[in-house]
């Protein structure tokens, strides 16, 4: 029984094919190595076929972790998310060693984005109850902030807790 090989010209336009998919993929936007895998593999492509061709873009510099990194954590503290958020989605995208540190303070540190955050949504009420307490640190901790940061926050802003019964008193 004979067993057929794919030809080396198969091989070749193979090869082609995912090169122009990935060059395609690189033009719009940076990709992360691992987003580049999974995007070739839903369009049909072993992981095998897939690797040299991306190590070679890689060593042409046109795919580039680093670089992803550094343009994803700048759009992502300008969209106004915090530290753990943006490394959880890191960590997704398969980057595992990034200093988001170094893009903060370029861009004023954590704790001013947070302050940036919580004044464009919420203005400088300094009394709240328990309730609105606990809300607002649930948005701030779903954007990515620590409970920490958050703590800080309300100690720098002055923000008191207040009673709710003491608020149906005063409402009478």
């Amino acid at each position: 029984m004979k067993t057929t090989t794919p030809s080396l010209s198969t091989a070749i336009e193979r090869r082609q094919q995912i090169e122009a998919v990935c060059l395609r993929l690189l033009a719009r936007r940076e990709h992360s190595r691992r987003e580049l895998q999974d995007k070739l593999a839903l369009r049909g492509f072993n992981r095998d076929e897939v690797e040299p061709v991306i190590d070679g873009m890689a060593e042409q510099n046109w795919q580039n972790d680093q670089r992803y990194t550094e343009c994803y954590v700048r759009q992502r503290i300008r969209s106004g998310y915090g530290p753990v958020r943006i490394r959880y989605e890191l960590q997704q995208r398969g980057i595992n060693d990034a200093d988001l540190d170094i893009q903060a303070d370029e861009q004023g540190g954590w704790q001013n984005l947070l302050l940036e955050v919580y004044s464009g949504k919420y203005g400088d009420e300094k009394s709240l109850t328990q309730n609105e307490w606990l809300k607002r640190s649930r948005f701030l901790q779903q954007r990515g902030f620590s409970g920490e940061m958050i703590k800080r926050l309300y100690a720098e802003l002055k923000i008191k807790l207040v009673r709710a019964d003491a608020d149906r008193r005063s409402a009478k």
